[in-house]
Order: structure tokens, then sequence, then C-alpha cells
């Protein structure tokens, strides 16, 4: 989530390796002026672009640097389950781990002169390292676009939680029909919008509908945070719990499963190796880090807050799906769907922006010395046949962008943003860790470890006893 200008978007999406959420496009907008920007003004950004989307192709895996539109939608959920005040604090605490964790990663980088976090762990685990968290990269990412994919079907389409039917846009349009089911919805979506902008072989062919993507985003963002303060203003909203409700062990071990979402929505590690080399002063990068992370917690904290104010304990997992409730306002209606078509097309605009690194680091993991990928048609189409079938598939079988975010938040994710960056410190290679380093590296891994079991735990034990919900 976060704002960017399509210039920039332009730029950098290329380079920049795998960011999830606000953190990682503030790091981007925070870059200032780079060496990048006046190379692409003497060479030219389309053939800049093209050269440098294949070379960071095959030299490293390359990761999109946004996730507008997944983290977000479930941070209200978190304060649900947590509280707001255990909430927000969650928020908080999350970002000065995930700046100690990105600290640790730029000061190993210099000593070991690595210029990607690939290359760090290929010089602390060697090829191992580098393959390893390329794996993590491709989960990760594939994560994302299924919980993309479930927000649309959601939205468009409509969900049911607890036996309640969140009615989508055009089943409100039209009615119940097979053609406003979420299979049909989605099919329709893969195959006439996601397909054609992801066949595509040059990102800087998305320069349009990038600039679209983020002015719809501004745009749910502003009406969202409209319709509470008007709430607030006539009273109609109810004070949310402010500490999580804790009955027995089951609802303590569902506090964890808050913890994989939290994780995801600060996952922007992979941009900071790249955003340092095009900075023109790189000893900038640990404020523009911080003044990155300080900005995506603010967002965090607003969006959590306005979110379970307008629906207090009936917030869904995706809260875009609750906008199907009456709002009590004027012009409800209109505001509940202009809310959730301009975020569901906002969600297919950014899709292909993270499809396209996404495919290139599958290409380069699976074909490491093949010729460019745009070259092969048949290796370009399979590839993109491929993912696209997987996130299909996922996002028709998973229950919920909740359980979604549990599983790639718990494993992928938890690794590349806290367990790998601990394990490089713990490594010291160079014997640069100081003890202060090693003790919080260790408890940066027994928390995120026993935090993120428990989250699985907790959710698996909650699937197979209540069974996936139906989603219509």
């Amino acid at each position: 989530m976060g704002f960017l200008s399509s210039k920039v978007l332009i730029q950098r999406a290329p380079l920049d390796v795998a960011g999830r959420d606000v953190c990682a496009l503030f790091v981007l907008g925070s870059a200032f002026e780079s060496r990048g920007n006046r190379v692409a003004r003497n060479q030219g950004i389309g053939r800049r672009i093209q050269d440098l989307y294949f070379k960071a192709s095959k030299d490293d895996y390359c990761e999109p640097k946004s996730c507008e539109g997944a983290g977000i939608m479930a941070l209200p959920a978190t304060m649900k389950v947590l509280g707001l005040v255990l909430g927000v604090a969650m928020i908080i605490i999350m970002a000065f781990l995930t700046e100690a964790s990105i600290e640790f990663l730029l000061r190993f980088s210099r000593t070991a002169k690595s210029a990607s976090y690939g290359g760090l762990m290929g010089d602390a685990f060697g090829k191992f390292g580098r393959v390893f968290i390329q794996l993590c990269v491709l989960i990760n990412n594939i994560g994302v676009l299924v919980v993309y994919m479930i927000i649309i079907g959601d939205v468009l389409s409509g969900t049911t939680s607890d036996g309640i039917r969140h009615a989508g846009v055009l089943e409100e349009w039209f009615g119940k029909h097979w053609w406003t089911g979420r299979f049909f919805i989605l099919l329709v979506t893969t195959l006439a919008i996601f397909a054609p902008l992801a066949s595509l072989k040059r990102i800087d062919s998305l320069r349009y509908t990038s600039a679209l993507s983020v002015g719809l985003a501004v745009v749910f963002l502003v009406i969202m945070v409209g319709i509470s303060l008007l709430k607030l203003v006539t009273g109609t909203v109810s004070m949310p719990r402010l500490l999580p409700d804790i009955r027995d062990l089951s609802s303590f071990f569902d506090l964890f499963t808050a913890v994989p979402v939290l994780v995801t929505a600060y996952i922007c590690h992979y941009n900071v190796h790249s955003i340092g080399n095009e900075l023109e002063d790189n000893t900038q990068i640990k404020s523009v880090v911080r003044t990155s992370l300080t900005l995506c917690s603010s967002v965090y904290v607003m969006t959590s807050l306005f979110g379970i104010l307008l629906f207090g304990d009936a917030t869904l997992d995706d809260v875009l799906a609750n906008f199907s409730t009456d709002l009590g306002i004027p012009f409800g209606s209109l505001l509940n769907d202009a809310v959730r078509v301009s975020y569901a097309a906002h969600l297919m605009l950014v899709f292909p922006i993270i499809f396209f690194p996404l495919r290139l680091n599958l290409d380069g993991l699976l074909f490491p010395s093949a010729r460019p990928l745009a070259s092969d048609n048949f290796r370009f189409a399979s590839l993109s046949i491929g993912l696209i079938s997987i996130v299909f598939l996922g996002a028709n079988f998973i229950p919920s962008i909740w359980d979604a975010f549990q599983f790639t938040g718990a494993t992928a994710a938890v690794c590349i943003g806290f367990i790998l960056p601990a394990a490089i410190t713990l490594r010291d290679r160079y014997g640069i860790a100081t003890r202060k380093d090693r003790i919080l590296a260790t408890f940066m891994v027994v928390l995120a470890v026993f935090s993120n079991l428990v989250a699985i735990y907790s959710d698996a034990y909650s699937l197979f006893k209540k069974g996936p919900s139906r989603r219509g």
C-alpha cells in the first residue's frame, strides 16, 4: 500500500526487489534524486528500463516494490483480534524490529560489499542461502497475488462470514446469478484483464495503468477516512474494544494469528539495497528507512483505527467486504460502491506490476543461463500461464485473505523480514556483531519462530474444526 507517481514506478520497478506494502513505497518516495533518474533522463527511460529489467532478472531476483491493497485490508481485523491498544502497540513494535533488521542487512552488506539481499545471503550461507531467499520471495509474492484475487472476488462477487452473506457489487446490481459467482467473475477478470496485461513484455508499457492505480488508491483512502470522520462527528460510532477478549487457551492462541499479517505489512527489505545503490549519497539510506517506517506506521495505524471505528466487532478479514452494509449516512450506498469498485480496479491494475518481476524471478531461478525471457516466446508464455493458473486456483480454494496471510506471512515473509537478517547477524562472518546485536538477533529468531508456529497451529486448528467458510 502506499502512493507513488507513475514516473517513479516506471523508473524504479525493475530495480527494486521484494517490496511488500506501504513501507516499500515510502522508501522509494523518500529516495529523492538518484543516479538512476539522471541516467534515465540522459539515455531515455524506456531503453534504460529494458536493459536493467532483463539484467536484473539474471543477476538477481527482481521483486516488486508494492503490495498495495493486500496487507492494509486485513489490518482492521487485527485490531478486532488484539484490541485497539495492543494492536497499535504491535504496529509500532513491528516498525522498530523492522528498522533493526534492515540495519543488520545494511551493516553486513557494507562489510561484505554485497549490493543485494541475495548477494548477502550468498556471502553468508553460499548458494543455498541465495536460492533459499529466492524461494521465499516466490512464495511470498505468489501469496500476495492470491490475496489480490481473493479481495477482487470478495468485492465483485461477495463473501459469506459466520453465516452472514456480504453481497458483492455485481450481486447487488444484478442479483445472484451464476455469472455473478466468484469462480466466473475471477475467470473473466483473469482472462480479460490479468492475462492481456501480463502478456506485455516491457514493464514501462504499464505506465498509464500504474498512474491510474495510484489515483484509485487515493480515492479509497479519502472516502474511507471521510466516512469515519462524518460518523464520529454525528456520534454514530461505538467505542472499539481496547484490549483483547481472552476467554480460554484457544482465544489466547488466536492473538498470534495477527502476527503474520503485521509481518507481511512491513516487508520492504529487498528494496533497501537497490535504493541505497541509487542514492547520490548512500549514507542517507538510514534516514530514508526511518522516515519511511514512520510514514507507513502512521498509515497503518490510521487505517486500522478508522476501519475498526466504522465496523467494530463486525469487521471482516477483508474490510472491503464490510462496505456492503448500510453505513447509516447520506449516499451511503453510492459511497459503498465507490470504495469497493475503486479499490478492486486499483488491485487489477497493480496485479501485473507485481506479476512482471515475479515471472522474471522464477525464470532466473529455473533457467539461470537461458537467453532473455522476452526473446523466448514459449518460455514466456509457459511461465505466465503457469503462474496465473496457480494464483487463480489459490484464490478459489483459500478461504480468506486472513488464511492466506497466515501461511505466507508465517513462513516466507517472516524469513525475509526477520529470521534471515538475524541469521546473518548470528553467523557474523566478519566478526562485526556486538553483544547487543546477538541478543537482539536471537530475540528476533525466537519471537518469530514461536509466534508464527503458534499462528499456523491456531489457524490450521480453526480450519479443521470449523471448516473453510463459504465465500459464494
